[in-house]
């Protein structure tokens, strides 16, 4: 792996990065992300295969993989622990890198990242949303915390680590033909599930254009 541009892609990829794999490792969220995936991929069809921008050990696509079991996913991943991790648990095809550094081989029907935008560099996340935009054939999901305006916030007590703002609008802003099909939240009080105050957003390809 190359030199990183980023400290927010050293911080992923090390020490804290091996860390949030035990924080995040539990049945209640897969369940969360089982409940969460269905009703987005309901708004969705023709989805054949799939891709993961920052996968870390493959919680989203353990859950789409439920739901869509014949589908073709694919993970992008920084942390070296979590690759090892992921490749025990689907065995699917990984990119070992940061997404920062990912350039497609192949577009997918359906490009997914979810908890990740927020921690990218605020001036590297046009690189993120043209690598997202060229990835996909039909289908971007953004899933990160909203806010209208950009912000940054303190993240388990280290600065420059979690931005919030809409990454959805920027990405409709910036790619003309993409559209809005359906968009939702999910509660960190929720009843059932382990979710985080999380917005997504379902954006379709609605033409096919010259990149």
């Amino acid at each position: 792996m190359k030199a990183f541009k980023t400290k927010q892609e050293e911080f992923w990829a090390g020490k804290f990065g091996d860390n949030y794999i035990k924080r995040n490792y539990n049945a209640r969220i897969t369940a969360g992300n089982i409940s969460m995936f269905s009703k987005i991929l309901d708004n969705a069809r023709g989805i054949n295969t799939a891709i993961e921008f920052g996968s870390n050990i493959g919680l989203n696509l353990i859950a789409i993989k439920t739901l869509l079991p014949n589908i073709e996913v694919s993970a992008i991943e920084i942390n070296k622990k979590a690759v090892d991790i992921l490749k025990k648990i689907l065995g699917v095809k990984i990119y070992h890198k940061s997404i920062l550094e990912f350039k497609p081989d192949y577009k997918r029907d359906f490009v997914l990242i979810k908890g990740v935008l927020i921690h990218i560099n605020p001036d590297m996340l046009s690189v993120v949303y043209h690598a997202l935009y060229k990835t996909s054939k039909k289908y971007i999901l953004i899933a990160e915390y909203y806010n209208p305006t950009p912000i940054s916030i303190d993240y388990h007590g280290h600065k420059d680590k979690l931005f919030k703002r809409d990454f959805a609008g920027e990405m409709l802003d910036k790619f003309k033909d993409l559209r809005l099909v359906n968009y939702g939240f999910t509660y960190h009080r929720d009843n059932h599930y382990d979710f985080g105050d999380i917005n997504w957003f379902l954006l379709e390809k609605n033409k096919i254009t010259k990149e």
